[in-house]
């Protein structure tokens, strides 16, 4: 109830009333700074486990962006285990305030320990489109994504699907809300704050979460987000 009771009134806030990266499951259609590589990690708790992501991120050529992470699971009665994610993105239409953008992202994700399923199943490829649009001269930026998965040895497919805000509280700090699922499960729902250390280059973020119908499904993350200006 504490939770959902903070999600009402954001979603109230952004109703009456910028960068989508970490701490968002819904991705931005954006791509890390051109000539330029990031790092985003997270910790992630809950009830009868843990996760630990780090997802590292280059954009040598300007418009196409990939990423090669890992994430570390550990269930508490269970082995730890580790899945790999790798991952490209473009755009079709580049983010400008008071305008929208599109692209699409491609990846795969592969669970190391075929006995005890990860946070990405035995193994998944994936495809999804994002949209953003900005409005308030950017104090507003909504994301929304609609994407496919494919789980490699159940066989089964799924629909993805997500949507969420970013709003410029200060010139620092952003409020985010987000729903994000497909249609085989209940939604989750997550909000939190990201701060701005050096603007445009480190950020620090935490959330808090839930699947909503779900017992003991709460979950907390914290994470950082490090972008130079220029790798290449």
């Amino acid at each position: 109830m504490f939770l959902l009771r903070y999600l009402a009134i954001f979603a109230l806030a952004l109703s009456t009333t910028a960068y989508a990266a970490r701490p968002m499951v819904t991705d931005d259609a954006r791509l890390t700074k051109g000539g330029s590589c990031q790092v985003e990690s997270w910790a992630k708790v809950y009830s009868g486990g843990r996760e630990f992501w780090a997802l590292p991120a280059c954009n040598p050529t300007g418009n196409f962006e990939m990423t090669l992470g890992v994430a570390v699971t550990k269930h508490n009665s269970e082995p730890t285990t580790d899945d790999y994610i790798v991952q490209a993105k473009t755009l079709f239409k580049e983010l400008k305030t008071n305008s929208w953008s599109i692209g699409l992202a491609l990846g795969t994700a592969q669970h190391e320990n075929r006995s005890y399923p990860g946070p990405n199943g035995i193994g998944s490829t994936y495809m999804y489109i994002p949209i953003s649009h900005s409005f308030l001269d950017d104090k507003l930026i909504t994301h929304a994504n609609l994407g496919y998965i494919h789980y490699k040895d159940s066989s089964k497919e799924s629909v993805t699907w997500g949507i969420g805000g970013e709003y410029k509280l200060k010139e620092n700090l952003l409020y985010v809300l987000e729903t994000f699922g497909d249609h085989r499960t209940n939604p989750s729902v997550q909000m939190g704050l990201r701060y701005s250390v050096i603007p445009d280059i480190f950020q620090i973020d935490t959330t808090v979460g839930q699947q909503v119908n779900i017992d003991n499904s709460e979950w907390l993350s914290f994470g950082i987000r490090y972008t130079p200006d220029k790798f290449f």
